[in-house]
């Protein structure tokens, strides 16, 4: 049989958030951080990569610990976001993002940029999906 690769459906889009350091590594902090990035990730890899100063860093204690978490959580869905990727995160900010419908992937060091693509199944050198990563995979990108 041979794969008609018109009739496959495409896979589609990744909206993935992940603090950002100046130096463009994913920053430990995700409740204060200072700036993030909305990344698109596509199976070509990263479509387009905006930051935002967002100052959670300074606003972070200016109220209650549930308006900190309706400043993040007003931020990601103005933003569309599917997937936050970050080091580290607070047990109620982990539960609040995941009774959002968002996919959480903690313990992420180095490279936001490869942290990005890596974290929905993208390899950052080639733009394709690496090889089997199960469940992870198949559950951002649906059946490969």
């Amino acid at each position: 049989m041979v794969d008609d690769i018109e009739s496959r459906e495409p896979r589609r889009k990744m909206v993935v958030c992940v603090p950002v350091t100046p130096e463009g590594l994913v920053d430990p902090r995700w409740g204060r951080a200072r700036r993030v990035v909305i990344a698109t990730v596509g199976e070509a890899g990263i479509e387009d990569w905006q930051e935002f100063d967002v100052g959670w860093d300074s606003l972070h204690d200016s109220g209650s610990e549930g308006s900190h978490h309706a400043r993040v959580a007003r931020f990601l869905r103005d933003h569309e976001v599917e997937v936050v990727v970050a080091h580290h995160m607070g047990d109620g900010m982990r539960r609040m993002l995941e009774k959002m419908g968002l996919t959480v992937r903690l313990g992420v060091a180095g490279s936001a940029r490869e942290s990005a693509t890596q974290r929905v199944g993208v390899d950052p050198d080639d733009g394709f999906p690496r090889g089997d990563r199960s469940a992870q995979v198949r559950g951002l990108w649906g059946t490969m």
